[in-house]
């Protein structure tokens, strides 16, 4: 065993005894146990200077302490520069983009063209959303900010879901989406149809393209097709809701209607006869768009991802517009334009702190 002229030479020799009371020739009963034991237990002695231990440990764990403070400041710098320098998420309809699906960009201000640093721009603010809140419920999310949720950079369901923007992992796909899926907003839209009818009537003019535009009415993005839009990538239109009191009352009364996303629409799709919008997706497949029929003569056509289907007045028709779809109106002049109304609601298998994240993420400008 070893011995040393310390302090545990001694303890060891307590340990021991005399007369080898452990390791020697002694004898011992049950009666010693006690002794034995109280001896056992005498604290251990360090051979080298406990100070000096101690305060080596603590120069460590301040090293560590500081190396970690030092890492999270450098990576909330990063993202605050980044935000400074990228502000806002923004979706902008670009030309020759298809009016009813407003296939978008993602954009930064003085960004001149889409790249690789959206996913990067769409992440940053991600990130700044979870240190701000949390990262519970955002593993969809996560993944769709990372860009890499549609093999194949984005073919999508048999290559006919292509959502020009952001994808969402694990949304039950389909073309079209059951009424009962949005049962609340689909009512509510439906019991308004006569106050809806009666905005558009107010102001509805004679779309021959050979007098200015009235005012709130766009621009035609493709021949044959204008739109009045009431809210327009998550910002109201202040002009145009005063003039359609009925519809924007509707708006108000939506549960699931994304007004404050840049991905949120609503208003009025004209589409006069013989015009045609050919392969359209829309920019996301984490909403759905709500067709309010209004006027719908002979001829007219919806197809989405190789599914026909028609419109019928006073009722809705809930399309996932990030499939390729088509419009046509295949009518006569004398038929008149369709005209319906169009909502963009989330979709129902979106949680509601993904709602939460997506609104961050895609706030519209100030």
């Amino acid at each position: 065993m070893w011995k040393g002229n310390g302090p545990g030479a001694d303890q060891e020799a307590a340990i021991q005894g005399t007369g080898g009371e452990l390791g020697g020739q002694g004898t011992w009963g049950l009666e010693d146990v006690p002794g034995l034991l109280a001896r056992a237990s005498l604290p251990i002695m360090l051979s080298w200077p406990v100070p000096l231990a101690s305060s080596a440990l603590t120069l460590l764990l301040g090293a560590l302490t500081s190396l970690f403070l030092w890492y999270c400041y450098r990576l909330g710098s990063q993202d605050m520069q980044a935000l400074g320098a990228g502000g806002q998420v923004r979706v902008n309809g670009g030309s020759g983009g298809c009016p009813e699906a407003g296939r978008p960009s993602l954009r930064s201000p003085g960004d001149p063209a889409e790249g690789p640093g959206t996913e990067g721009l769409v992440s940053r603010r991600l990130r700044a959303y979870a240190r701000r809140y949390s990262w519970a419920g955002m593993g969809r999310v996560r993944r769709a900010a990372q860009g890499s949720t549609i093999p194949g950079g984005g073919s999508g369901i048999l290559g006919i879901q292509r959502p020009g923007l952001l994808f969402l992992p694990d949304l039950p796909s389909a073309p079209f989406v059951p009424r009962d899926a949005q049962r609340h907003d689909v009512d509510l839209l439906e019991s308004n149809f006569p106050a809806i009818l009666r905005d558009f009537g107010a102001i509805s003019w004679d779309f021959s393209g050979t007098t200015p535009l009235p005012p709130g009415w766009s621009p035609p993005l493709a021949p044959g097709c204008y739109q009045l839009l009431l809210y327009q990538a998550g910002r109201c239109q202040p002009n145009n809701c005063r003039r359609c009191p009925g519809a924007y009352r509707a708006l108000r009364g939506l549960r699931s209607f994304m007004s404050a996303n840049t991905f949120g629409n609503a208003g009025f799709s004209v589409l006069l006869p013989g015009a045609r919008l050919e392969g359209c997706c829309g920019p996301t497949n984490a909403r759905v768009r709500c067709h309010l029929g209004l006027k719908i003569p002979p001829g007219c056509e919806l197809v989405v991802g190789g599914e026909p289907q028609c419109w019928a007045e006073g009722h809705c028709l809930l399309v996932d517009d990030s499939f390729l779809h088509t419009v046509a109106h295949n009518g006569s002049p004398e038929d008149g334009p369709r005209v319906v109304f169009i909502v963009d609601l989330w979709h129902p298998n979106v949680a509601g702190a993904e709602r939460q994240a997506l609104d961050f993420v895609f706030a519209p400008d100030p």
